[in-house]
């Protein structure tokens, strides 16, 4: 399942400019600024790819993202390797954040080469914390998650069968990593790097920018053609996670310049970064607008997808039905905490939502 939102509407995208005028074939680097080569992974979900990026420095590269432990992105990493020039491997592997099409090839690339896994600390260890669900039974918190979001038991019956798959998408984290911390500068191969986070969408995601190349890789912070998911989880039920992106988009418009070459995880490279970031922000105003109309009568979680997504959601895919309640939530808490909304909970343990007066 990928960790990108549902499409935008046209409404959403800005007219953006995409300067390169085909994709980088299958197991190639394509250089899109100086010492800085793009990969395109193919992935084995509805997004069906991820754009990874490699960055020339002394006796190789630094490799940024990683793609989802699975066979076919092993081979195209292979290939790789096998096409490099004497004397050339990775040096070290960054990883913007935990998702695993992000994090899911990084311990294996890692060992293989005996280079460091650089990532911000709350990403690592939040990583470390979800693979260590791996086989182990749904607990009961996370269940009456998803009943007070409305699912039916059969969804709720499927959620337990696919708890813990998250770490089969990752290949084991080394036990030591170096840490990126917020506005950190880093020399990669000559030139000047600067570490930008954000969260919401991940809890301290990190994005890379370049002053010298104009250049900044965005990772899933910001997207041309889709928006990143922000979700509530049952981890964290009251959280606000939309406060955090909204702060996170405002943050990369006033660190970054506009006339930078954008290099996101998934779609194509582009600039207009600051129109683009405006359009999420104002599409994000827009569902809210609808959201709130939706409330003038008591809602669950699940009755608001229409107004928030455009269209209903398929309760017998749990995968896009999790990501689909997490993003709900995640807009009607961000009402509570407004004091714009208010809650309660039925006798059968569902949470129903309204606007206040």
């Amino acid at each position: 399942m990928s960790d990108a939102s549902l499409d935008d509407t046209a409404a959403d995208r800005p007219r953006l400019v995409y300067p390169f005028d085909s994709l980088p074939p299958r197991g190639q680097r394509a250089e899109v600024a100086p010492g800085v080569r793009w990969i395109r992974m193919p992935l084995p979900y509805q997004l069906n790819h991820i754009n990874l990026y490699t960055l020339d420095e002394p006796g190789g590269f630094a490799v940024v993202d990683t793609g989802t432990r699975t066979e076919d992105g092993a081979a195209v990493w292979h290939e790789i390797f096998a096409n490099l020039p004497a004397g050339q491997a990775p040096t070290r592997v960054f990883v913007t954040h935990m998702h695993p099409d992000h994090v899911g090839m990084a311990g294996w690339i890692t060992r293989k080469f005996n280079v460091r896994l650089w990532m911000t600390r709350l990403e690592y260890l939040t990583c470390r914390v979800m693979t260590a669900d791996t086989g182990r039974e749904a607990p009961p918190d996370a269940t009456a998650f998803y009943r007070r979001a409305g699912w039916a038991e059969p969804a709720i019956e499927s959620y337990r069968v696919r708890f813990g798959n998250f770490g089969k998408h990752i290949h084991v984290l080394p036990e030591s990593y170096r840490r990126l911390s917020d506005r950190e500068t880093l020399d990669i191969g000559g030139r000047e790097w600067r570490v930008i986070t954000g969260n919401g969408h991940s809890p301290e995601h990190a994005c890379l920018y370049c002053p010298a190349l104009k250049v900044l890789i965005s990772g899933d912070q910001v997207l041309p053609r889709i928006s990143s998911n922000v979700s509530v989880n049952p981890i964290e039920p009251d959280a606000d996670p939309l406060a955090d992106w909204l702060a996170s988009l405002a943050k990369v418009k006033r660190e970054v310049p506009d006339d930078v070459l954008v290099l996101p995880a998934h779609n194509e490279p582009f600039r207009g970064l600051h129109a683009r970031l405006d359009a999420l922000a104002s599409g994000q105003a827009r569902a809210m607008e609808r959201l709130s109309r939706r409330l003038a009568e008591p809602r669950r979680a699940i009755d608001v997808f229409t107004s928030l997504f455009g269209r209903p959601i398929d309760q017998s895919d749990v995968g896009l039905l999790g990501m689909a309640t997490g993003e709900s939530i995640a807009c009607l808490n961000h009402l509570l905490h407004k004091g714009e909304a208010v809650a309660e909970i039925d006798a059968d343990g569902v949470r129903w939502y309204r606007l206040r007066g």
